[in-house]
């Protein structure tokens, strides 16, 4: 484990539980993945993860990032890093030069370290991921606490083998319901494209030769 950050056993349950029910009705938008809680130390480096799925190859000139942070629930968003073409940090001053992309957009992995973690550091991180030919923009938020002492230690043998289990059995779930809903896409692409080649036709056998039925 990390010494940044300790993702608590109750949370990753409930998050893929979450992820599993947000998988089920198929929609239409991709999805993207993060933790719903992270706990770093203050002064340590924590990374942020957060990664993503799409029917469709990662293209650097469509694919678009804006990471943003916020402060409070009602406070506005401030944008902190974004992806056009390349990565762009814009330097916030909470953040200074201490913000590191470590992500790999083509791996569906838009996940950043954050160095030298601040008390004031706190608050909500949103990830949000666009990958055309997918319409929708997904979204995903990581609500950061900065610890100033280390948590105590306990034994989780049992805890991270349910964990395991569960996370496995979550992983298969989802990717079998990301596959289907591929398959179902592309098929329903094709069917729009047929159609509009029927409709094509249909208008040019219309409009033949007005000649020929008087022959």
């Amino acid at each position: 484990m990390s010494p940044g950050g300790w993702y608590p056993q109750p949370t990753l349950f409930l998050t893929g539980l979450s992820l599993l029910l947000s998988q089920a009705p198929l929609a239409l938008g991709m999805e993207v993945m993060a933790p719903a809680i992270i706990n770093a130390l203050n002064g340590t480096s924590v990374k942020l993860s957060c990664t993503f799925n799409s029917c469709y190859k990662v293209e650097n000139k469509q694919f678009s990032l804006n990471w943003t942070y916020q402060e409070c629930r009602n406070c506005s968003e401030e944008l902190f890093l974004q992806f056009r073409t390349k990565i762009m940090n814009k330097q916030l001053d909470r953040f200074g030069n201490r913000v590191e992309f470590t992500g790999n957009p083509t791996k569906y992995d838009v996940s950043f370290t954050l160095k030298n973690v601040q008390l004031e550091d706190e608050g909500t991180y949103n990830c949000y991921v666009l990958n055309p030919p997918d319409r929708h923009r997904g979204h995903a938020s990581i609500s950061l606490k900065v610890l100033t002492k280390e948590p105590p230690k306990h034994d989780s043998t049992v805890a991270v083998i349910v964990g395991a289990s569960v996370g496995g059995f979550l992983a298969v779930v989802i990717l079998v319901l990301m596959v289907v809903k591929c398959v179902r896409r592309k098929k329903q692409q094709r069917l729009n494209t047929d159609d509009q080649k029927t409709e094509e036709e249909g208008k040019t056998d219309g409009e033949g030769n007005p000649d020929e039925g008087t022959k």
